[in-house]
């Protein structure tokens, strides 16, 4: 067979990677009897090995990706250390194939090892493990292999390419990038890229993203202090920009009533622990008044009829009295007691049973400051994730779900307010209408705080065995001390420690031009994705639904 034709075989493939790396992703033909490894754009694969054994390659090296395995931060511990890269992928490979399990293909899944993927929670625990003394044995084969020197070099030739593309000024104090073969007439095109994750090779998609410039004065805290900053907007072309305040400028809204809020820790990335009772969230009522904006009901029959069939599987129960099949098994050991001279067993049936819904959903609605930005269909950020999220929580209460909305916004880590539009054993009436239709974005989004305050309600009030968090946000995780890249890291952990507490994690974008990237770093390995309008949740809500939940079961499994 050619190397041409060899090439077009493996190059098949590159939609299932990007599927499954939630990026463009190609796949080649690497060289001979070399194990497949990625460079972050590219998976190379051995062209000699079987079928089977090229797609448990791709699947493994996708699974990094999209884990965050193979993050720059991580990349440059392992340095060229091959011993420590290969303990390395033994561990993280297990996890990130745990992570992702829902997603992947069936006959991919028998490569994960429960006790190696239950040794990290996330690459930084997996490496640890890596560092310890603890036998791990060499990772599968099938694993392929990381090579940092190759993923380093290749970072910075993609820094250098972002950097040639790259144009800033000094009006907006903010960095604009665009994709390759972008333009800015691709802003009017639906960013949504793929039905899980967001990032696949389905379609143009535009890779725009607002970055804040921060002008630190000397002496100036790091990521998590409390160094008192502020958010606003520049003059003329309604861009954020972010920048220190002086002293004084703006307080932490501790008040009086500091003390009668629930306090929850903080991941501190950069010294790679936990701020314990660090942030307080308090329950605060929407300001609503008489004059407030009459939010008109949002059509959700499409969103009703993707969601109606989601947990209605049917229920095999073996060895029962009666049902509509035989089971084989039971036959068999009632034939042998029967030989025996016993009595046998009667109930040698299957009965099949429509499960009940049994699933409860808060969905988390981001209304900081940052919502405010105009949206790329017209109106705002804020406007068309509160359409959103009035659709979804009026869609599952209709269809029998135990469903909850909650906003969310802060001013420092004494003061992220959490406001109840409409609680679990609420009807959604005139009242919680209005509730929704007073709801403004102002303050900041310290993000990691408000989703371990919903799996908190969740777990205390949502009442059924499977449960959902729905998180609308532009992905922009920023307060006093809570700089974009802690926070992000902050608000990963804090979904991960959902999922393994059983909680299934949904991330939803609509409106924002916060690219898929930046989404990613934010929402980590859980499901998420980006829509230009709000009528565009209906097409794919019911596998987004499925897949979180799936990934919150397959957590329960692992324990």
């Amino acid at each position: 067979m050619s190397s041409e034709t060899h090439h077009d075989g493996v190059a098949r493939l590159g939609l299932l990677a990007s599927a499954i790396a939630r990026r463009p992703l190609r796949v080649a033909p690497g060289e001979r009897g070399e194990a497949a490894w990625t460079d972050g754009k590219v998976v190379f694969v051995d062209i000699n090995e079987s079928a089977r054994g090229q797609l448990e390659s791709l699947v493994v090296q996708a699974s990094l990706l999209a884990a965050g395995s193979l993050d720059p931060g991580i990349v440059q511990r392992l340095g060229r250390r091959e011993a420590l890269a290969k303990r390395y992928l033994a561990v993280e490979g297990h996890r990130a194939l745990a992570t992702l399990e829902a997603l992947l293909p069936p006959s991919s899944r028998s490569l994960l090892d429960a006790r190696l993927a239950r040794l990290g929670d996330s690459p930084e625990a997996s490496l640890a493990a890596a560092r310890s003394r603890e036998e791990l044995g060499d990772p599968p084969g099938s694993f392929g292999a990381i090579h940092p020197p190759r993923l380093i070099a290749s970072m910075r030739s993609a820094e250098g390419t972002r950097s040639s593309r790259r144009t800033v000024t000094h009006q907006q104090r903010a960095r604009v990038e665009l994709a390759e073969g972008a333009t800015t007439d691709d802003a009017q095109e639906d960013p949504f890229a793929s039905p899980v994750g967001g990032g696949g090779a389905i379609g143009k998609w535009l890779s725009k993203v607002l970055t804040a410039v921060r002008q630190l004065r000397s002496g100036g805290a790091p990521g998590g202090a409390d160094a008192p900053t502020h958010w606003t907007r520049a003059r003329g072309n309604g861009k954020a920009v972010f920048s220190t305040a002086t002293t004084g400028d703006i307080e932490d809204s501790t008040g009086a009533g500091k003390e009668r809020g629930r306090k929850y820790p903080e991941w501190d990335v950069h010294s790679r622990h936990y701020r314990m009772d660090w942030c307080t969230v308090h329950e605060v009522d929407t300001r609503s008044s008489k004059d407030a904006e009459r939010f008109a009901i949002p059509d959700r029959t499409g969103l009703r009829r993707s969601l109606a069939r989601l947990g209605l599987g049917i229920d095999r129960y073996h060895r029962q009295a009666q049902g509509d099949d035989i089971d084989i098994d039971a036959v068999i050991e009632a034939r042998v007691e029967m030989m025996a001279g016993s009595a046998p067993d009667e109930a040698v049936f299957i009965d099949s049973v429509r499960r009940r819904r049994d699933l409860s959903v808060l969905v988390l609605l981001d209304i900081s400051g940052s919502a405010a930005e105009p949206a790329g269909q017209g109106g705002t950020v804020h406007e068309q994730q509160r359409a959103a999220a009035a659709a979804l929580m009026l869609a599952l209460h209709e269809l029998g779900d135990r469903v909850a909305l909650y906003a969310y916004h802060s001013q420092g880590r004494s003061a992220v307010s959490l406001m109840p539009v409409k609680r679990f054993d609420e009807t959604p009436g005139a009242d919680v209408m209005q509730r929704i239709g007073s709801l403004e974005p102002g303050a900041y989004s310290r993000l990691g705080a408000a989703i371990r305050h919903g799996t908190a309600l969740l777990q205390d009030l949502g009442g059924t065995p499977r449960r959902l968090l729905v998180v609308l946000s532009d992905g922009l995780a920023y307060d006093h001390g809570y700089e974009p890249a802690y926070g992000a890291a902050d608000a990963r952990r804090a979904l991960g420690e959902a999922r393994r507490d059983g909680v299934g994690c949904l991330c939803l974008s609509v409106g924002s031009s916060t690219d898929i990237e930046a989404l990613r770093r934010v929402f980590g390995a859980s499901a998420h994705a980006a829509f230009a309008r709000p009528e565009q949740l209906k097409q794919v809500i019911g596998p987004l639904f499925r897949a979180a939940i799936r990934s919150a079961d397959v957590k329960r499994r692992l324990e």
